[in-house]
């Protein structure tokens, strides 16, 4: 009965018009970033941060949340339609569903990607919503040491899930702390790592490093592939799927939605793996997997569905334990601190209006995509034959923008191409900017809480391991690092991604 009060309490936060009106431009932006190729949401959600200063907090997140969830189902017309893929999990989505236009079959690749969608998120919905009040009890427990931990487990399991080498990672992390540490020290006010230059005294601002690196960078490595736009030549129809590919479709999307759901959670994973894994699980049960890679709808069902439940499980830790699982739900915190609410446990308990509201617009949100999308995919053809080139100078114009509203501060414009320039330098040497951003944001809450800890312990460092939820969050990190530079482990990694 007390879930169902929360229900209530979140439908009536969300069906309001103002909040229904930011949801219907959240995922409108999302697929129409998702659609467009180098402009994910990680880059939306970044560049539009400045314009969420003047929005409530709720409708914010709400809109920052319909244009991530809009985003992964955007992503899949741009993969099935000319084989490149406007977001990372859509590389598994056109395996099969590019396959699929080709044959004359796009109307059916797109309807089944949106069925999948809105079933995946209206059972991710329903997972947040039952698992939210156990974890955020849970998070009550967790005092300064556990809090490090945390962090700790969520830094590693970063590095060890993502794409590239486990080295490169740990790279981008000492990087990313070592970015969290310019600025004025809270306890002794002294400037530490400024070089003498006044206005990184405040620290480097998270909005143009994030817009840098995820904007910028992603615009010039995208310039680089041209795609393919076979299919946009031809009409589509045939929009409604027939009997017997809804029957193949069905255990894919129930299975793409359980791997999703549970692999969203888990700090680092990303869509991506979810998609993945959703792939190779259909591909070894099935009974003809050569199939697979030629058309094969079950190869499109689970791995839609399993982007679309890992997108929305993502948000668990961050809205229940205040902890990033990835760069979307880092660029979510920091929206979150920009409007004064501390993300954590008790996000729940003292601002439930937020939480379930955010909860429930995912499900609204979700039937909208459904609803607007198959009749609007005419449009986002039409978009996608516009040179990509043409739209690069507007996009770019906009980033140099939003970086300079934060502060009024031409410095942070500096920042913005400093980040992009060094963002494209590491993607071409094989790494991932996401570790980065993501020490970048926990740096300081690591640095403040292994203060607390040590002051609470009278410098004494077992802290960390005598108290039990402490202990098992770094010996689960540990787990995971050693896992991750076993020979065998090493190897399957590489095959994942190169696949």
């Amino acid at each position: 009965m007390e879930l169902l009060g929360h229900l209530a309490l979140g439908f009536d936060v969300a069906l309001t018009w103002q909040n229904l009106l930011f949801c219907l431009i959240g995922v409108l932006l999302g697929t129409l970033v998702g659609v467009l190729p180098g402009i994910g949401p990680a880059t939306t959600i970044a560049i539009l941060l400045p314009i969420t200063f003047e929005l409530p907090a709720v409708g914010a997140l709400i809109m920052l949340a319909g244009i991530y969830y809009g985003a992964q189902y955007g992503g899949s017309t741009t993969a099935i339609l000319v084989n490149m893929p406007g977001e990372s999990s859509g590389i598994i989505t056109a395996l099969d569903g590019h396959q699929m236009a080709k044959q004359g079959r796009a109307g059916v690749a797109l309807a089944i990607a949106a069925i999948g969608s809105l079933f995946a998120g209206t059972v991710s919905t329903f997972f947040i919503a039952g698992s939210a009040g156990t974890l955020s009890e849970l998070g009550l427990m967790f005092g300064p040491a556990e809090n490090v931990s945390l962090m700790v487990l969520a830094i590693t399991a970063v590095m060890v899930m993502g794409r590239g080498s486990v080295l490169n990672a740990l790279v981008m992390v000492l990087i990313g702390l070592a970015l969290g540490l310019i600025g004025t020290d809270v306890e002794t006010s002294k400037a530490r790592f400024t070089f003498g230059i006044q206005e990184l005294r405040d620290g480097i601002d998270f909005i143009p490093l994030a817009m840098g690196l995820f904007g910028i960078a992603e615009i010039l490595r995208t310039l680089e592939s041209p795609g393919d736009g076979e299919v946009l030549r031809t009409r589509i129809t045939g929009l409604w799927p027939r009997w017997t590919d809804l029957k193949a479709s069905a255990l894919p999307i129930l299975r793409g939605t359980g791997v999703g759901t549970v692999l969203g959670i888990l700090p680092g994973s990303g869509t991506l793996l979810a998609s993945f894994t959703s792939y190779m699980l259909e591909k070894r049960i099935s009974r003809t997997p050569e199939r697979f890679g030629t058309g094969a709808i079950e190869g499109l069902a689970a791995p839609e569905s399993a982007n679309n439940a890992a997108a929305q499980t993502s948000f668990v830790p961050m809205l229940t334990l205040g902890m990033p699982s990835g760069a979307v739900t880092a660029l979510m915190i920091g929206a979150m601190t920009i409007h004064g609410i501390s993300p954590g446990p008790q996000v729940v308990t003292q601002r439930p209006d937020l939480f379930w509201g955010v909860v429930c617009s995912m499900w609204i949100g979700n039937a909208m995509l459904l609803i607007i999308n198959l009749p609007l995919i005419a449009i986002w053809v039409s978009i996608l034959r516009i040179p990509y080139r043409h739209l690069v100078p507007a996009i770019i114009l906009f980033c140099c923008i939003g970086a300079y509203a934060v502060n009024n501060s031409a410095f942070d414009v500096l920042v913005l191409v400093v980040a992009g320039l060094f963002g494209y330098a590491i993607s071409r040497l094989g790494c991932e900017p996401t570790p980065l951003l993501l020490a970048f944001i926990i740096g300081p809450m690591l640095e403040e809480n292994f203060r607390r800890a040590m002051l609470v312990a009278h410098g004494d460092i077992s802290t960390f391991v005598e108290k039990p939820i402490s202990l098992t969050l770094l010996l689960a990190a540990g787990a995971l690092l050693l896992l991750a530079l076993v020979p065998m482990v090493q190897r399957r990694r590489a095959e994942v991604f190169v696949e």
